[in-house]
């Protein structure tokens, strides 16, 4: 009798292909994007380009990387501009204002800026109002905050206060280092590493993760879910004002509403990382990879002469596209 063989050799199925560049679709489209901005504009590869990309997308990914733990436990962060704009106003007074020093600048700033957590975790805690709904009245209280403490206007070395009072603090040059390159890029990479450690290898990361997927679930095998939204709003906040208080380093200065330009950014580069390497759901590595794809963007269409105005239709549409992806994927799972 003549033996069958069996095939064992792997066929690529169109379903194969198309799960395949679900998951790594986004690896794809930086390199064919990298491809397409360097034809058009050989200037696109030079190293001081990519530094620029990697300078220019470092805030954003800090405060995204923020808004990524509250998405961990099924929540949505909308006050990390906020709590960006309080945290860099408030550094770059402590400075002016009252001349103090770089270190209890960044600490106050850090330590004070927490309360926009506490708000947050009280009302969707104690309260129990959802997370969306919560975090945009925040949004708008700290905000408010921030632009009543500041009297409305920026706040530079030079500035008198809103008094009328001569001002004579300035911003340290160590401090001013940190929006610096490479100094920014090193901050953002250690804390995008933090965080993929944290959220990947430690069971309070795991802990998050199942307090996302199923709160219930997660009550019932004894897991203290509340204590762990605590911890993803505390740490979404940390990030957010650390982030502001970069930006005051990048800028020399407190601008009006610094940080509400960062959050729909930072939303789309958590989102967009969502679907990085078929995890489909929120992580670090991914979020950074959002924001390395909408860096390459905006960089690439400016420097072809696209108007600023423009980049916005071409980031909602990259989001929608991931979006679609991540929960086509997902309801066909089903």
């Amino acid at each position: 009798m003549a033996k069958l063989e069996l095939n064992t050799k792997p066929r690529i199925t169109s379903s194969n292909a198309f799960q395949f560049v679900n998951n790594w679709g986004m690896i794809i489209a930086i390199i064919l994007l990298v491809i397409v901005f360097s034809v058009a504009v050989p200037q696109f590869l030079a190293t001081s380009n990519m530094l620029t990309i990697l300078r220019s997308i470092s805030i954003v990914t800090i405060i995204a990387v923020g808004l990524t733990f509250s998405l961990t436990v099924n929540g949505f962060d909308l006050s990390i501009g906020s709590a960006a704009t309080v945290a860099n106003t408030l550094v770059v007074s402590l400075f002016v204002w009252y001349s103090l020093p770089v270190f209890p600048s960044i600490v106050i700033a850090l330590t004070v800026t927490l309360i926009v957590a506490l708000v947050n975790v009280f009302l969707i805690v104690v309260v129990k109002i959802p997370h969306l709904f919560s975090t945009l009245a925040t949004m708008f209280l700290f905000e408010g905050v921030a632009l009543t403490y500041s009297g409305g206007g920026s706040i530079s070395p030079g500035m008198p206060r809103l008094d009328g009072t001569p001002t004579t603090g300035t911003l340290s040059p160590i401090f001013l280092k940190m929006g610096q390159a490479p100094y920014i890029i090193i901050i953002m990479l250690v804390v995008v590493a933090l965080a993929y450690v944290f959220l990947t290898h430690t069971k309070h990361g795991r802990y998050m993760y199942m307090v996302g997927g199923n709160k219930e679930a997660a009550r019932l095998s004894g897991i203290p879910v509340n204590r762990y939204i605590t911890i993803a709003y505390m740490i979404s906040t940390f990030l957010a004002a650390l982030g502001g208080i970069i930006l005051a380093a990048r800028l020399g200065s407190a601008q009006i509403n610094a940080g509400g330009g960062y959050l729909m950014p930072a939303v789309a580069a958590a989102f967009i990382g969502s679907s990085f390497a078929g995890i489909k759901k929120p992580n670090a590595i991914g979020t950074f990879v959002g924001a390395v794809l909408i860096g390459i963007l905006q960089n690439g269409l400016v420097m072809m002469s696209v108007p600023y105005y423009s980049l916005n239709i071409v980031i909602g549409a990259v989001l929608a596209l991931a979006l679609a992806s991540t929960y086509y994927t997902k309801s066909n799972s089903l």
